[in-house]
């Protein structure tokens, strides 16, 4: 028994000398993976990095780096919910508002529309004031959706910030406040006006206007977070002399924000509206005034261009209507998933989705299926609309406005930043490689995201260059 016992404590010690199965796997073509890597070293970050570079002529692998690890995708989210929007809703989608009346009271009922504006919801006052001039109970009809605000693993302290705004099928100007924001007199607040104008909320102004200062603590707008009110509070201060800026801050209860708007705009036109309270549609109501949105392709090039949330949430509830009697989260998701497995051929057990803007940190996904989904797109009837909406570089007025301006059409990107992440996917059209299915997923560093952003930058211009 004694060689027995021999055999064993050698293979054991022989176990314990191989090394544990590592995340690090780095493949690619010689003449991508060696730049690649040295633009990789080059840069002295310290971060996690998830990166995969797939030729859409053959579908090669050009390069990998760690890219079936899982990342938070941040508004890499995006791709997807964009992706099984067109899939499930088409590109001619349209979201409808309207305006019902039953005797003396009006309804005024939301279709999920992320775009509806002041003016939009105006030019149905108007068209209400011509059947009615007295409304006992206007009532405010958000059924469409659930009335869950928040999606699931947003951050409680986000607060007022404009990417933030609670979703809801009654919605109006991203169910945020501007706040123009112009200098005053010396020692004097700031001069401070909303859009739109409305009783909705109120203002405690404790700004300053300064003269010239290297300190000068800028204007800071919050809301109040303990008694959940729209009530904001204005601090800091504006030089001088300064340009005017302009802050969005979300509200409270976008149904009864929009509401109320709609209050102010019917006794505009002389039309007395007693009270205002929320419920659903009446069968005897019957429909005066209605708007119609632009096609789901308009509001997708806000969705990805300017990253806005409101909208991609909006999506994923309308997607959950196709198979359901009321629009929300799980519903909206699940079919996203189907979509995703069924059609992509990404196995969603293996990736976690939480909301369709990404917002949420419990989302996790990878490189590799970012390009595996990239690529299905490119090779589907929706490449055109799809590439249509994705930003390129140096694209103004969205997330590319300073990044690769050189670039320009030759990328379609979605970029991805939250707190310690900053990511970007899309497409490169390489005169060497032809068109390019790529991911970078950056997360896991702490401070400034330029660094890393740089560091993206530089593999997609070698990439373009070489």
């Amino acid at each position: 028994m004694k060689p027995f016992y021999n055999f064993l404590l050698f293979f054991m010690i022989f176990q314990s000398c191989i090394p544990n199965k590592v995340l690090y796997t780095n493949y690619g073509m010689t003449s991508l993976k060696k730049p690649i890597n040295k633009i990789i070293n080059n840069s002295n970050v310290d971060v996690s990095l998830g990166i995969k570079i797939v030729s859409l002529k053959n579908g090669k692998t050009l390069y990998e780096l760690n890219s079936e690890k899982l990342f938070t995708p941040a508004s890499n989210n995006k791709l997807y919910t964009l992706g099984a929007s067109l899939h499930y809703l088409g590109e001619d989608h349209i979201f409808t508002t309207s305006i019902l009346q039953d005797g003396k009271n009006l309804i005024l009922k939301g279709g999920g529309d992320p775009d509806l504006t002041v003016a939009q919801l105006d030019s149905l006052a108007i068209r209400s004031a011509q059947s009615i001039n007295f409304v006992d109970t206007l009532f405010l009809d958000a059924t469409l959706m659930d009335s869950v605000y928040y999606g699931n693993g947003w951050m409680w302290d986000e607060g007022p910030w404009w990417y933030a705004a609670p979703i809801s099928a009654l919605s109006l100007n991203d169910n945020c406040i501007d706040f123009i924001i112009n200098p005053g007199e010396i020692d004097e607040p700031a001069n401070i006006k909303t859009y739109p104008k409305t009783d909705y909320i109120s203002i405690s102004n404790n700004s300053l206007t300064i003269k010239q200062n290297p300190n000068i603590e800028k204007i800071f707008i919050e809301r109040d977070f303990i008694k959940q009110k729209n009530h904001f509070t204005i601090s800091g201060s504006i030089k001088n002399g300064a340009a005017s800026d302009t802050l969005k801050r979300n509200i409270k209860n976008p149904a009864l924000f929009t509401g109320t708007i709609f209050k102010e705009l019917l006794n505009k036109y002389s039309v007395v509206v007693n009270q205002i309270a929320i419920t659903s549609i009446t069968k005897k109501s019957i429909p005066i005034a209605l708007h119609t949105s632009r096609s789901l392709l308009h509001s997708a090039q806000n969705l990805m261009n300017e990253s806005d949330n409101l909208t991609a949430e909006l999506f994923v509830k309308k997607i959950g209507l196709t198979n359901h009697k009321q629009g929300d989260w799980k519903n909206g998701l699940h079919n996203i998933k189907i979509f995703l497995n069924d059609s992509v051929g990404i196995d969603t057990t293996l990736i976690k989705i939480a909301d369709g803007s990404g917002l949420s940190r419990y989302n996790l996904t990878s490189a590799s299926e970012i390009c595996t989904f990239l690529e299905w797109i490119f090779n589907s009837q929706h490449k055109n609309d799809f590439i249509s909406c994705l930003p390129t570089g140096g694209m103004k007025k969205g997330t590319m406005e300073d990044r690769l301006k050189i670039a320009g059409d030759m990328i379609r990107v979605k970029t991805g930043g939250l707190s310690g992440v900053t990511n970007i996917s899309g497409y490169i059209f390489s005169p060497r490689y032809g068109p390019i299915a790529f991911s970078i997923l950056t997360n896991g560093y702490i401070g400034d995201s330029n660094p890393y952003r740089s560091l993206q930058d530089k593999i997609i211009q070698y990439i373009i260059d070489d």
